[in-house]
């Protein structure tokens, strides 16, 4: 295996290949940088996407799973750039609609995140949740987080700052008890 540590603006990510493929992309700086013409061009579209130039990843990618995560994560890489989808909307495109749940734990156990865009899954009701990078970065790589529609289980995002939708769910977010139902962790 090879692996290769990239700055990116949502910090550190710890690129992973075999000779073949893309096996993992790890939040944090994990690993030395291996000479390898796939994590250069993995490294490089990457740094696309981050730069808004790219918004599909092309790539081998040889991500290890059950065989419901394997459907999960193929169910996730057909999200478009911009758009999001429910756990709900990603268990019935898979023929499994009451598996939300698991739809969940499959995208937590993701191993190639951005590449495979678990961060475009989101709660039913629009709301971020869980994300192994956190909210704040699930929040970034969904373009800023600017949702301004709703329907049919996916939000549309839009590209501007001044966005009343972002603004709302910025104080929303800056707001969010970490643990609700608890005001800090020192109690």
């Amino acid at each position: 295996m090879s692996t290769r540590t990239i700055e990116t603006p949502i910090g550190a990510l710890t690129l992973v290949a075999s000779a073949d493929a893309i096996t993992a992309v790890r939040f944090g700086a994990q690993g030395a940088r291996d000479a390898s013409a796939l994590l250069d061009a993995a490294e490089a579209q990457l740094h696309e996407y981050f730069a808004r130039t790219r918004r599909t990843f092309d790539l081998p990618l040889d991500p290890r799973g059950t065989a419901f995560e394997l459907r999960v994560w193929a169910a996730l890489r057909t999200i478009p750039y911009g758009e999001t989808r429910s756990y709900g909307a990603i268990a019935a495109a898979i023929g499994s609609p009451s598996a939300s749940r698991a739809v969940g734990m499959a995208n937590h156990h993701n191993p190639i995140p951005i590449v495979i865009p678990c961060h475009r899954v989101i709660g039913a009701n629009g709301t971020l949740t869980g994300y192994a990078g956190g909210l704040e970065t699930k929040r970034r790589l969904l373009d800023a987080g600017l949702l301004v529609q709703q329907g049919e289980g996916s939000v549309t995002i839009e590209n501007s700052l001044e966005s009343p939708a972002i603004l709302a769910l910025s104080r929303q977010l800056l707001h969010a008890p970490i643990f609700p139902g608890r005001e800090s962790f020192d109690k």
